[in-house]
């Protein structure tokens, strides 16, 4: 029995695989219903049987047969003669079953099965893909760089999807080859010139949180809860943790025995530094830990608008404003609250060391003055400009934006 082959067809559509074995049927059913429709007028009197393994596809025309010359309807019913030269022993009110052929179809008819074929086989694949990925939102994949780009990186996941990494979406000292693996967060889904488009991220917070859910059992299960995480990517982050059970210690249960679970994340995300803190609805100790590692001497809450004046002392300025100013800004954005820091004056003590200028000072110079025994500000400003150029390895320049800096703490 000749039957209509698809072989070519059906081994571009296997590919898909996220079309299921019982939709891909239907789809084919459908496909040739439409065009027996067309042909015929109804296709109430065809039986179609797809074997997809094999690749090819069988329609069967089912007909009464009637006396020659009562034929009323072509598409149910055939004439005994016609009848009989398919099998000679079928008679009158019997029903029949005829192959229908490849040559009972046009060229024509062939390709527009094809094309249709294709077009509702890649849409609902662009449906399923879609649909797969908007309920993992917030969910960490694996995936291989297959594509570097210099605004983004273009990933597949282990079914072949295309997932795309921005470059805003990426760590700063984030480095990838191809054929290297990455772990993101699924950030969001969109439909771009009809098309799926899978966006990832690094960066989002959620994808820290989903790390710890990863290394801490005790957040996995929901006995620790993650408050809010605020992040600088590469840099900094802070994550309040609570916990309902007295017996559970959140902060230790997330850092680990000797930090053994949040170096795993540390590590994933490019040495970025990770405070855990307790979370507490009493604002000033909220605000208190969040400033963590500094030491807070005292603190004034405005809660009417807001914000909050820390006050420390000099050699723990530097600590709570933290390297390029991220430990201040994350710990307002953890606490809601904007935060002053100011330093507390010793009236036993004129001097401050040299170490509390070093949001305003490079390390490197005041290592060069430390080098020379100056350590304070007085003893820095006791030498002339000259002197200093002449002892250390600085520049006039930088000598004398250093004095200005160190004056200005004194008027």
């Amino acid at each position: 029995m000749e039957t209509i082959n698809l072989v070519e067809s059906f081994s571009e559509f296997k590919e898909f695989k996220n079309i299921d074995r019982s939709t891909m049927m239907l789809i084919l059913e459908d496909v040739f219903n439409s065009m027996l429709e067309k042909k015929y007028g109804s296709a109430d009197n065809f039986d179609i049987i797809v074997n997809i393994d094999k690749g090819d596809l069988e329609v069967w025309h089912n007909r009464t047969i009637v006396e020659d010359g009562e034929v009323e309807d072509e598409s149910s019913q055939i004439a005994y003669s016609d009848a009989i030269r398919i099998e000679p022993d079928f008679e009158v009110g019997e029903d029949v079953s005829e192959p229908v052929k490849m040559s009972d179809f046009g060229r024509r008819e062939i390709l527009a099965i094809r094309q249709n074929l294709s077009s509702k086989i890649l849409e609902l694949e662009k449906d399923s893909v879609y649909n797969k990925y908007k309920d993992q939102i917030g969910d960490i994949i694996t995936a291989e760089v297959y594509q570097v780009w210099k605004k983004e990186i273009l990933a597949l996941d282990d079914e072949d999807i295309e997932l795309i990494l921005p470059k805003a979406e990426q760590i700063p000292s984030d480095f990838y080859r191809k054929g290297d693996t990455i772990r993101a967060v699924v950030s969001r889904v969109e439909i771009k010139n009809n098309n799926p488009l899978i966006i990832i991220s690094r960066t989002s917070p959620v994808f820290l949180e989903r790390l710890f859910e990863q290394e801490v059992p005790e957040v996995y299960d929901g006995l620790i809860t993650i408050k809010k995480i605020v992040r600088q990517p590469g840099e900094r982050a802070k994550v309040a943790v609570e916990s309902y059970d007295d017996r559970i210690d959140p902060v230790g249960a997330c850092v680990g025995m000797k930090g053994s679970r949040i170096h795993g994340i540390v590590r994933e995300l490019r040495n970025e530094n990770i405070d855990v803190i307790n979370y507490t609805s009493n604002a000033k100790l909220y605000i208190t830990r969040a400033l963590s590692p500094a030491k807070i001497t005292s603190i004034e809450i405005d809660d009417e608008n807001k914000r909050a004046e820390v006050y420390l002392k000099p050699d723990q300025v530097s600590l709570a404003i933290g390297k390029g100013g991220f430990n201040i800004k994350l710990a307002g954005s953890l606490t809601g609250y904007e935060i002053d820091v100011y330093r507390e004056t010793d009236v036993d003590s004129e001097d401050v060391d040299i170490s509390e200028f070093s949001d305003e000072v490079e390390d490197w110079i005041i290592d060069e003055l430390k080098r020379i025994g100056c350590d304070t500000a007085k003893s820095v400003l006791a030498l002339s400009v000259d002197d200093l150029v002449q002892r250390t390895e600085l520049e006039k320049e930088t000598v004398e934006e250093v004095i200005r800096i160190l004056k200005a703490e004194f008027e």
